[in-house]
């Protein structure tokens, strides 16, 4: 790469990523004040004092429980999907690979709105349990819809990787550990797993950091209680019209977002 062609490069990354960053940055070291926009320039790091407070405790710790129970359902749903992909004919893992990513195909808002229909009081869910005789659900609002929502959105994530490194693997070390005695389970856990491990991380990590400060699968199916930090974050910005806490949550939780993200850079570089 040439000197030019670098220092393009760095300043359309400085513009593209780092400027915003900087503004947001300057923003939560202002002063709240009346006007437009509401904020004085100024250094006042009182803003990052607090989000001590509980109210902005709950909605991290909320939000991590979220990303986390989040990114453990789409491991556990997206992991055997993507080793039957990996395992199919070759002339069906196009096919496979499109039905994963065919929902990105259609409007997110559009999707959390079909899901609204399925899961309210006498929606297609309680038509079918009420067909097979059973009682009414009700999870609309509820942390049940509110995790059904976001796993169902951030699955192709954890899939996409998942079979990137599945579909890498040499199915003679697998057939190998079987000759020598290894039960199904055995082979998976000794070798299929562990050859795995560099997608999973990729997964968890794709899932985790987005889930963190999502926004409108909490507003739409989570109901009151669903107190996340992206919707405190939206609260904060527009209905309160402050601006310096609501660019130092975003800042906050930018800093926690980046540590998972390097663990996972970490272990690749660590990788063998």
């Amino acid at each position: 790469m040439s000197r030019a062609t670098a220092t393009i490069l760095a300043a359309c990354i400085g513009a593209v990523l780092l400027a915003p960053l900087a503004c947001v940055l300057a923003v939560s070291l202002a002063a709240p004040a009346d006007g437009i926009p509401p904020f004085a320039w100024g250094l006042h790091p009182g803003n990052y004092a607090t989000l001590a407070d509980p109210y902005y405790v709950s909605a991290f710790l909320q939000s991590l429980r979220v990303a986390g129970v989040a990114a453990g359902l789409c491991l556990l749903l997206g992991y055997p999907m993507a080793l039957a992909i990996a395992r199919a004919p070759a002339r069906r893992r196009s096919l496979l690979l499109t039905l994963v990513i065919l929902p990105f195909w259609t409007g997110f808002l559009l999707r959390m709105t079909a899901w609204i229909g399925i899961l309210r009081d006498g929606g297609w869910l309680d038509t079918a349990l009420a067909a097979a005789g059973l009682p009414p659900a009700h999870l609309l609002y509820t942390p049940a819809a509110m995790y059904v929502g976001i796993t169902y959105a951030y699955l192709p994530f954890m899939v996409l990787p998942l079979y990137a490194r599945l579909s890498r693997r040499d199915p003679a070390v697998e057939e190998a550990a079987a000759d020598l005695g290894a039960p199904p389970w055995r082979v998976f856990l000794s070798v299929t797993l562990p050859l795995s491990l560099p997608g999973v991380w990729a997964g968890l990590v794709l899932v985790f950091i987005p889930a963190m400060g999502e926004y409108v699968v909490p507003e739409l199916l989570g109901g009151p209680g669903a107190q996340t930090m992206g919707r405190v974050l939206w609260s904060t910005f527009f209905a309160e019209q402050d601006w310096p806490t609501a660019a130092a949550l975003s800042v906050a939780l930018l800093l926690v977002l980046v540590l998972p993200a390097a663990i996972w850079q970490h272990r690749q570089g660590a990788r063998p």
